[in-house]
């Protein structure tokens, strides 16, 4: 994982001006390095220091909208639980000057998610199940392979 490029990703809410969706991402990224440097998960300390100390690179994207009403809940809500039902590694900050509202959220991808030059997608003409099997274990695993499909189609933040 160390000769690996990293990049920590987030998503904000697309109601915000341009610098406070930077610094909503930064609150998040802040509770996750703090969340990982207290966790007992030896390899996920390893892989922030190593974004930390050799990548430090943020991509935002636009996460639409916020709200934590059960019945129509925003965008943003949303992706942040198919993060947790998918077990990426993430954290959320809620802006207790609006309502602690969910504003951000963050997550650490390697390159295999990213650069699909050097990891190209599977083509389904490929396809057989050890092919595939194997293709996956090349990316990281279903956790990588959930967000290689999670973002393709997704924005930067404006």
């Amino acid at each position: 994982m160390k000769n690996l490029e990293k990049r920590l990703y987030g998503f904000v809410n697309y109601q915000l001006t341009g610098i406070q969706k930077g610094i909503q991402f930064g609150h998040a990224a802040v509770k996750l390095g703090r969340e990982i440097s207290k966790s007992d998960d030896e390899e996920l300390k390893e892989i922030w220091n190593d974004w930390a100390d050799n990548w430090q690179t943020f991509i935002i994207l636009d996460g639409g909208t916020t709200n934590d009403n059960s019945l129509y809940p925003g965008t943003i809500n949303q992706y942040y639980d198919k993060f947790i039902e998918a077990g990426i590694p993430c954290q959320r900050f809620r802006e207790p000057d609006l309502g602690n509202q969910v504003t951000a959220f963050v997550f650490l991808a390697d390159e295999r998610v990213f650069n699909r030059k050097k990891y190209p997608d599977f083509e389904k003409k490929w396809y057989n199940l050890p092919f595939y099997n194997n293709w996956v274990k090349s990316i990281g695993g279903e956790k990588n392979l959930f967000l290689r499909n999670f973002l393709r189609d997704k924005k930067l933040a404006q």
